[in-house]
């Protein structure tokens, strides 16, 4: 198993589940369904529940809607939290359904506007604590405050997003209000890593959700929430997540499925990319095994690799196993040393420097002796 420590975040509870803390990462989805639609919501929430979802998000914008969760909440079996879209009054009508509210902050500009938006937001934390409900601050690239995004240059859409977070934690905090968690998602994998990384580097205490938002369909969507996911949680950074996949009504269990899925690789040391923060001594990692990979000896060849090199456990290495041709030449160039594996043969790279292809029954002497040159060169 991989060892992460994860970050010291405060526990948050909702409902019966509680995030941050130490506690495991919970895995969640969202409904995709109009939630006045209450059969086809019903289903959606059959579904993520038959799956193994730690919590559901539903989404309200009306009456109609608000009436229909009222009906539609005390049937679930796990925590529902409710994202408010544009009109935050609905906070009132919503939060005695609910264990969780979620609010944009970049939306709170278009409501009310004469209105300041820390009153908006005393007004959203009132009702979460008068029904026992905790909160999300959701910030996502495409509805940043347009007044907050005019602060920076218009090519930095990162800082708008760690700024926006961190105005909401404080104005919270000054609230009185600490049951929160916080999101900062964007389609961009390497976007939402850098977010991330930057507010949970000022704000270590704050539980933080984890996404790709609009990631798409698989495999890419999965490929893209994969990467950000990895480079995050091995720095100890995420609380809970969701993996937002663009899949047929019946599949949408298949975002908890992946979600575990990830989590699960992420733990036994099997990735995509290579991750920056995995402790001290060496580090293998090999990615997922998929219908990429055009040899199953793979497998056994990182379970090899391991083996073969545990006597350099006390180096500072990291050596990347890959399964195909497709991915492996590009996502083995952060490693020391990769592997990235061919019908009949592997090749051999230190750093992005090609070493050669050698046979599967033969890579491994010559990896010794790379690993040999790279511990003398330190």
């Amino acid at each position: 198993m991989t060892e992460i420590k994860r970050n010291p975040t405060r526990p948050v509870q909702i409902g019966p589940l509680t995030i941050g803390g130490g506690q495991p990462i919970a895995v969640q989805s969202m409904a995709a369904t109009r939630t006045q639609d209450m059969p086809a919501t019903r289903r959606q929430l059959e579904l993520l529940q038959a799956a193994g979802a730690d919590l559901v998000r539903i989404a309200v914008d009306n009456r109609q809607d608000v009436e229909a969760l009222g009906r539609l909440s005390p049937e679930a079996q796990i925590p529902l939290s409710v994202d408010l879209q544009e009109n935050y009054r609905l906070a009132a009508q919503v939060a005695p359904f609910v264990q969780k509210i979620r609010y944009n902050p970049g939306h709170l500009y278009h409501h009310e506007r004469e209105k300041p938006v820390r009153d908006k937001v005393a007004f959203i934390a009132d009702q979460a604590a008068k029904n026992n409900c905790a909160l999300r601050v959701g910030v996502n690239c495409g509805s940043v405050d347009p007044d907050l995004a005019e602060s920076f240059p218009a090519q930095d859409s990162i800082s708008p997003m760690v700024e926006s977070a961190l105005q909401h934690c404080a104005m919270l905090d000054e609230l009185g209000f600490t049951r929160y968690c916080v999101s900062l998602k964007d389609s961009d994998p390497e976007k939402v890593i850098e977010a991330n990384t930057r507010f949970a580097a000022q704000r270590p205490e704050v539980p933080i959700h984890l996404g790709v938002t609009e990631a798409g369909m698989p495999p890419e969507g999965i490929i893209k929430t994969r990467i950000a996911f990895e480079q995050l949680i091995t720095q100890g950074i995420g609380d809970t997540l969701r993996v937002s996949l663009t899949v047929p009504f019946d599949d949408k269990g298949e975002e908890i499925r992946v979600g575990r899925q990830i989590l699960d690789d992420i733990y036994t040391g099997r990735f995509r990319s290579v991750p920056k923060v995995l402790g001290q001594g060496l580090n293998i990692i090999s990615c997922p095994s998929c219908s990429r990979v055009e040899n199953e000896a793979f497998v056994d060849l990182a379970l090899k690799v391991r083996q073969v090199t545990q006597y350099a456990k006390e180096h500072r290495i990291t050596i990347a196993v890959m399964g195909c041709r497709v991915n492996g030449p590009g996502e083995t160039d952060d490693a020391d040393l990769g592997l990235w594996c061919a019908p009949n043969f592997v090749n051999l790279k230190r750093g992005t420097e090609e070493l050669g292809h050698f046979p599967y029954d033969q890579v491994l002497d010559r990896l010794r002796e790379e690993v040999d040159r790279l511990i003398a060169s330190r």
